[in-house]
């Protein structure tokens, strides 16, 4: 199957994001906060946005993680930093990680976050929490700010909407990190190492799955799990292909031609893991 331009963009632009997630200048300026441990840092960055909400919102929204591992971190996280303070951290680590990363000067990355901020602002907002809650912050003036901030919106967005596309399917969170593995995506291992979830409800999963005839003996999925996989897939991308739609087919490419680049240089950096919980790979 041809790759849609809505899965296309999201590869285009994930990489850039997902500095906040890797680069060692977040778990830095967490650490300066109080936060402790690098996932009080990631449910706190993440979060900040939807203000100090508690860990049953957190984990509503962001769906996949195991409610316990939510609950270490939030809401003990408001109580070392406000989210006014996180979101500042986290924006100052960004700024910090890419004048490290990239050679080339800030100021160059202005076209290219100026078509960034263009597709966030018509990116869809309903039914999407953490997309609007982002997208009610402030945009940052300087370039690689904008762009960041842009990713964030977008993916975000997309997230939501794939979170929606799953609640549909009737996948629960644990299915929904089981399923996407069975489909190639990565390894029952990643998952369970970054969302939490045990051997044994791991193979409570399975089995509900398998009695739905979704998943067979060998942990393959059937026919029928395939197809609902790509129902997910599909419905993700048609959701987030609103926004692009309304971008227009000549200010989508050009976002695309100019931002490949920068995320082909993270990627081959190093800085995001081959085998990595959003199952982003480059090639």
């Amino acid at each position: 199957m041809s790759e849609t331009r809505a899965r296309r963009m999201w590869k285009a632009l994930e990489p850039y994001h997902a500095i906040t997630y890797f680069a060692p200048e977040t778990r830095q300026v967490t650490d300066a906060l109080g936060l402790r441990g690098g996932w009080m840092s990631y449910f706190a960055c993440r979060a900040a946005p939807l203000g100090p909400v508690g860990p049953e919102v957190v984990t509503a929204v962001f769906y996949n993680f195991h409610p316990a591992m939510v609950a270490r971190a939030i809401p003990d996280a408001w109580n070392y930093a406000t989210p006014d303070q996180v979101l500042a951290a986290r924006l100052a680590a960004v700024d910090t990680a890419v004048r490290r990363m990239l050679p080339a000067p800030v100021e160059s990355l202005r076209r290219t976050a100026e078509l960034a901020r263009q597709a966030a602002e018509v990116a869809p907002l309903g039914g999407r929490a953490i997309a609007a809650a982002n997208a009610a912050l402030d945009w940052p003036e300087e370039p690689h700010l904008a762009l960041w901030h842009a990713t964030t919106i977008l993916r975000e967005s997309r997230g939501d909407g794939h979170v929606a596309a799953l609640v549909a399917a009737g996948l629960s969170p644990c299915q929904a990190n089981l399923t996407f593995s069975a489909a190639g995506g990565p390894s029952k291992a990643v998952y369970q190492a970054s969302r939490r979830w045990s051997d044994e409800e791991w193979a409570s999963a399975e089995e509900d799955l398998r009695s739905r005839g979704l998943l067979a003996a060998d942990g393959s999925l059937t026919s029928a799990g395939r197809g609902l996989r790509q129902q997910v897939e599909d419905t993700t991308d048609a959701l987030a292909e609103q926004g692009w739609s309304k971008l227009g087919d000549a200010a989508t490419e050009e976002l695309d031609s100019l931002i490949r680049p920068i995320s082909r240089a993270i990627m081959e950096s190093g800085l995001v893991p081959a085998d990595n919980p959003m199952g982003l790979r480059w090639d």
